[in-house]
């Protein structure tokens, strides 16, 4: 799902890598060590899954990227992430299934083989070859024996199975609509895929189209998408923001507005009914299907259709913002305002949407700023009908509107509004719902934001819609037998604005399996995130020939455990998905109604303040890194460089941390191995080398001090990194605790305060710890210090619950709520114990001289407060 673009290395980081490996030596055979472990890994199939065994079982599962081109170390984040928790899931005994796929139809993968001047389809499996390589490189395992690619026949049969089974349903449908339409990638473009009015891929200002398009009827599962949000509490919480705001449900009241000479009524929908009676003109937007009816007798009908065509083509974004220059024009129509019977004039306005309600609003001036601007500027009746409580009183002294600087938006009291005078006016808002209804001239209703799902697309890398359009029969699905319908091959992908399908007559001339006449197949290709949406499910059952998926083994391992991406797929592919899987759920399908049961979203990887990308010439390609520093050292910095869920920026030199720190877990390890055996004659003179620093002079077992203090730091390191994999993933802060450790093993070593036994506990402990973020290393150094590879069979350490209590605490002392002394005790000392160690302290005892102890306050291992009186 991630959008990868052309990985080229700078010049100024190819030359920092030259001076780095000047500076920091080999300090270990990193590329002999990751080769030699990545073959193991596969050669025992560590990460395939029997699918039957669900026993324990785990979805871990990482979005499938775009293969478009190389991975760069922003990328990596996710897949990295990814393999993290899988292998600290598979060493808490977890059956864990961690499959890969590629999104591999689309817009990004066509646009870059035009580029390129290539195939779509030659161009993707490159980039696949690719990029796998790359994962493995990583160190990132998956169970290959899963893989899907979406642009394959096998897969997008049954994304053409799905279309159809939302056909059957009404789901799938197509009419004439204004679309939002990329000049530059020659495309439609869902709503979703329009950021800031921009298109989301290439940047390029989105102007409307009027087009016979197919949609899916998202909308009819507004209300669940949105209740069903509650269900989602492992999801973050700005996620869920975003999709309660772009879903957008409004309680309000339909209006109906009779149209003055005309048998048609324009229905408007509002959330502010309280200001009827202060509507003193309509507008409709430049897109209302009914506007060009209106206007087809009035003599300006060219002014009017030529300003209709450039309000189209302006950015939705920039229309719907508070502080756009407001423009319209008068339609030379008028409508009835119902609680009034008054005339009021139809206008075409660009700051109205269809998007919104009904795409038709009554315009209160007085209580609405937009149309209070609009008002003015046009010299259109403004009509206050709400006063602020304390000045209602005074009304009569301020009424001339002429007076008003800007809207009245807040709450007040009803005036000029006939029979509900001197109501509040949120009472007043049910009490003319209730007026509306009973008089039928409206009734309540609630409106979503969210608008149906635009799937057409104008090119040519996608899944062929599998509808025919016979001119007997009309439109015409594939039947199922009939599927896949197949992409053609022989077809240039250039962009010119309607599918280049259409110059296949091979693909296009069809038979009619209704009426065996001729047909014509649908040319335009679905949306990407139509393949997207159901994927997680093909991967249970990615061989199957007969049906997309095994329902019962779908039902055991789904929903999905753990997944794993980036914030930007909050809306489109998250939302789809759900819609997905609610429909599948719907027709009995599968069992479950939510696909993803627990949500991560990893910020991104920035370089020199910007996202990397190859135009902005700041993107960093994992090859070079791995190379000298190893696949270890780029997944340990990538892990520490910050807060996983929050954007970090990228520092070269921050490799050579993780590499350093690499090598002193390495020396550790040899020096231990080393000092267990006798060295060779020939050994001797490298172990000499090894230990000519202080800090490997380790003493013997035998009359050394046990050091209880690195026992214990050993033990409330794995709580503090254990807890930090299971409440949130603080990759940074479980890395930066191991570090410590670290350290403190090495100040035992060079104060010979330690014993083997102590030492070789810790170490094997640092290993396990280390193992889900720098798994080669890990491997390699497990089995050096005795281990049976591979150590995703041992399973994660425990901590000695007696050992992971400080030896002693830190307790502030207050007197009256004011700090007066600290003094250090055993954890989980008794209050009465506790107070006498207050009672006994020398600053404590001369605060007290002439005070009365009445009441303790104690919070155990954490403060004292004694309450104390004037003797």
């Amino acid at each position: 799902m991630s959008s990868n673009k052309g990985v080229e290395t700078p010049p100024m980081f190819e030359e920092f890598i030259k001076e780095a490996m000047q500076r920091v030596k080999k300090t270990y055979p990193f590329d002999k060590i990751e080769r030699k472990w990545q073959k193991y890994w596969i050669k025992k199939r560590f990460f395939k899954v029997d699918i039957k065994d669900f026993r324990n079982k785990y979805y871990c599962l990482v979005m499938f990227p775009y293969p478009s081109a190389g991975l760069h170390v922003g990328h990596g984040r996710n897949y990295i992430i990814g393999d993290v928790v899988a292998r600290y899931k598979m060493m808490r005994g977890f059956n864990v299934l961690t499959p890969m796929g590629w999104d591999a139809f689309g817009l990004p993968a066509e646009n870059a083989a035009i580029k390129d001047k290539t195939h779509p389809k030659k161009h993707t499996f490159n980039n696949i070859k690719t990029m796998k390589s790359q994962l493995k490189e990583w160190g990132a395992c998956y169970d290959w024996s899963r893989e899907v690619t979406s642009c394959q026949p096998d897969y997008y049969k049954w994304t053409q199975w799905i279309f159809l089974k939302l056909f059957e349903k009404g789901l799938a449908y197509r009419k004439k609509a204004f679309v939002n339409w990329c000049p530059s990638c020659n495309t439609t473009l869902a709503n979703e895929q329009v950021i800031q009015g921009r298109c989301e891929r290439c940047d390029t200002p989105v102007t409307q189209k009027d087009l016979e398009q197919w949609f899916f009827k998202i909308t009819d599962y507004a209300e669940r998408l949105l209740s069903d949000i509650d269900k989602l509490r492992n999801w973050p919480e700005r996620v869920k923001i975003m999709q309660k705001n772009w879903i957008g449900k409004s309680l309000g009241v339909n209006i109906h507005f009779p149209v003055v000479g005309s048998d048609k009524v324009l229905t408007c929908f509002t959330t502010r009914v309280d200001t009827i009676f202060g509507a003193t003109y309509m507008v409709l937007a430049a897109e209302h299907p009914l506007l060009e009816e209106f206007i087809k007798d009035v003599k300006n009908r060219d002014e009017i259709l030529e300003f209709v065509e450039e309000v189209r083509n302006e950015s939705k974004i920039k229309r719907s913002q508070l502080d756009v220059e407001k423009k319209g024009i008068f339609t030379g129509r008028y409508v009835i305002n119902p609680v009034n019977n008054k005339k009021i004039p139809l206008w075409v306005a660009n700051y109205v949407l269809m998007e919104y309600g009904t795409g038709a609003i009554m315009a209160v001036p007085a209580h609405d700023q937009r149309d209070f601007e609009f008002a003015k500027k046009y010299r259109l009746p403004i009509k206050v009908v709400i006063v602020p409580v304390l000045e209602f009183e005074t009304f009569h002294l301020w009424k001339r509107t002429a007076s008003l600087t800007r809207a009245h938006e807040d709450d007040g009291i009803m005036v000029n509004s006939g029979q509900f005078n001197g109501l509040s006016n949120r009472k007043a808002v049910r009490r003319i719902a209730d007026f509306m209804q009973k008089n039928g001239i409206g009734h309540r209703t609630i409106q979503y934001k969210l608008r149906d799902w635009l799937i057409s697309r104008q090119r040519y890398w996608g899944a062929p819609i599998p509808i025919l359009y016979c001119n007997r029969c009309g439109i015409v699905p594939v039947p199922e037998k009939s599927l896949p319908v197949l992409l053609p091959t022989a077809v240039k992908a250039k962009p010119r604005g309607e599918s280049p399908l259409k110059d296949s007559k091979k693909f296009v001339n069809a038979t009619c399996p209704k009426c065996k006449g001729k047909a014509g197949r649908e040319i335009d290709t679905m949306d990407t995130f139509v393949d997207s949406s159901w994927y997680f499910l093909r991967y249970i059952s990615s061989r199957l020939n007969n049906k997309p998926f095994e329902k019962e083994d779908v039902d055991r391992w789904l929903p999905v455990d753990q997944y794993i991406g980036g914030v930007e797929h909050a809306i489109l592919h998250l939302l789809y998905s759900r819609f997905i899987t609610k429909v599948l759920f719907d027709s009995d399908f599968i069992s479950f109604d939510e696909p993803f049961m627990n949500l991560f979203t990893q910020g991104m990887i920035i370089k020199n303040g910007a996202k990397m990308s190859k135009s902005k010439g700041n993107v960093v390609s994992p090859d070079e890194l791995i190379k000298s520093y190893g696949a270890d050292t780029v997944r340990l910095y990538t892990l520490f460089i910050g807060p996983p869920e929050k954007d970090a920026e990228w520092s070269d030199r921050g490799a050579e941390g993780a590499y350093r720190f690499l090598g002193r877990v390495w020396r550790l390890v040899e020096r231990i191995t080393q000092s267990l055996r006798a060295p060779t004659k020939s050994e001797r003179s490298n172990l000499n080398k090894i230990a000519s620093s202080p800090e490997f002079i380790l003493s013997e077992s035998e009359g050394a001090p046990r050091n209880d203090s690195l026992r214990r730091k050993t033990h409330q390191t794995i709580k503090k990194v254990t807890d930090d994999l299971e409440k949130g993933f603080h990759f940074n802060t479980a890395i930066s605790a191991v570090m410590e450790l670290v350290n403190e093993m090495y100040i035992a070593i060079e104060k010979k305060e330690i014993t083997h036994d102590i030492l070789r506990e810790a170490i094997k402990i640092v290993v396990a710890l280390l193992s889900p973020f720098v798994p080669h290393i890990a491997e390699e150094l497990w089995q050096r210090l005795g281990g049976t590879p591979s150590i995703l069979k041992e399973n994660w350490p425990s901590f000695d619950k007696n050992l992971i209590l400080d030896e002693t605490v830190t307790i502030p002392v207050q007197i009256n709520g004011k700090l007066r002394s600290k003094i250090e005790v055993t954890p989980g000392i008794d209050k009465e114990g506790l107070k006498e160690k207050v009672l006994s302290d020398e600053k404590t005892q001369n605060y007290l001289k002439n005070l009365t102890v009445k009441r303790w306050i104690i919070i155990p291992n954490k403060l004292v407060n004694i309450v104390a009186a004037n003797k």
